[in-house]
């Protein structure tokens, strides 16, 4: 949930703490699945549709959608619920991250061989 502190002069929550907040989130699953550190590389995309105001619950949503030799790609959909009194939730921003790799000295390193499950 962010706070005031999270906001801009207009009283939207600033789009860089939502960007900060979609980059934690699609890590999580290039961290798994590089078994170990991450860096982000590149910022594929990014959407915002809607503004997110204090006191929206935000949750994010992510998926890995492509697996390169070193690198994980994931979609990362986020969603708002506003007005406690009669809850609705919107979808207020999508974004596409490209994470690598990385040893525990920050080189780039090929990501672990998929364990069969």
């Amino acid at each position: 949930m962010p706070m005031p502190a999270d906001t801009n002069p207009a009283g939207d929550v600033f789009g860089g703490w939502i960007m900060s907040q979609v980059d934690i989130a699609g890590a999580l699953p290039a961290r798994q699945r590089a078994r170990g550190r991450v860096a982000t590389v590149a910022v594929n995309a990014f959407v915002f549709k809607q503004p997110v105001s204090v006191g929206d619950i935000v949750s994010f949503y992510a998926r890995i959608v492509r697996i390169g030799r070193s690198s994980v790609t994931v979609d990362v959909e986020v969603f708002a619920e506003r007005n406690p009194d009669a809850p609705v939730v919107v979808k207020v921003t999508e974004a596409t991250l490209t994470y690598v790799a990385v040893s525990a000295d920050g080189v780039k390193q090929d990501l672990p061989a998929e364990s069969a499950a």
